[in-house]
């Protein structure tokens, strides 16, 4: 049996139309229109600048261990971002600059590890996005166990293949693909909203939050002279 050793051969991917709709979109403002409650962990940071937005492509690895990550750089398409469940492992890398250029030159859209990686300073100047836990020269072991294909948690989100992965500076968050729709509307109408409050304070150094008074007349907050 091939308890804890899986590759699932089969993936079901989102239309492209549908994952676009997300680029350019803030990670904070998505968020805010998901009950703040999608973004991966603060402990996942961006190793670059280069935006990220793609479908998961879910790895799931022994801490310290990358052998089924090099299975799957095979086996991904174009538009693909890895989600590695490394467990967490701040003290082993997973990858480091040779694998991201060659996950760079298959088109790959991206790496997010829950875990560690090296050569750091390449990759930081590499136009590729890459977020992880941690940094360490120590290399990987190449054993097993793992999987490819599977449910994966990575930064405390469960991520399914096939989800909409989108990340800037703020971090990295994770979309269900039959709540994109939905949610690509709603973002946009927040972001013409928040456009029109940036004006105003601009233009009249306002900042409308009727909220606020209404707030704290409800918990009953008294005003001393």
């Amino acid at each position: 049996m091939g308890i804890g050793c899986r590759i699932h051969n089969h993936m079901q991917r989102p239309d492209r139309e549908i994952v676009e709709r997300f680029r350019g979109l803030p990670v904070a403002n998505i968020d805010d229109c998901m009950n703040r409650t999608a973004a991966l962990r603060q402990t996942i940071r961006p190793i670059n600048k280069a935006p990220l937005l793609g479908t998961a492509f879910t790895v799931k690895v022994a801490e310290g261990d990358n052998l089924f990550f090099h299975k799957a750089m095979d086996m991904a398409q174009p538009g693909d971002v890895f989600m590695i469940d490394a467990g967490g492992d701040p003290n082993r890398s997973i990858f480091g600059e040779i694998m991201v250029r060659y996950c760079a030159k298959r088109g790959i859209a991206g790496i997010v590890v829950d875990g560690s990686i090296r050569d750091s300073d390449s990759i930081a100047q590499m136009d590729f996005p890459v977020y992880a836990r941690g940094v360490t020269p120590n290399g990987p072991y190449k054993n097993g166990p793992g999987e490819i294909g599977g449910v994966v948690t990575v930064g405390g989100i469960v991520v399914h293949p096939g989800d909409i992965v989108v990340g800037d500076a703020d971090g990295v968050i994770v979309i269900r693909p039959d709540e994109a729709e939905e949610l690509a509307k709603k973002v946009r109408a927040f972001n013409d909203n928040e456009a029109v409050t940036m004006e105003r304070i601009a233009n009249e150094g306002v900042l409308p939050r009727p909220w606020v008074d209404q707030k704290l007349e409800a918990i009953g907050v008294e005003y001393v002279d």
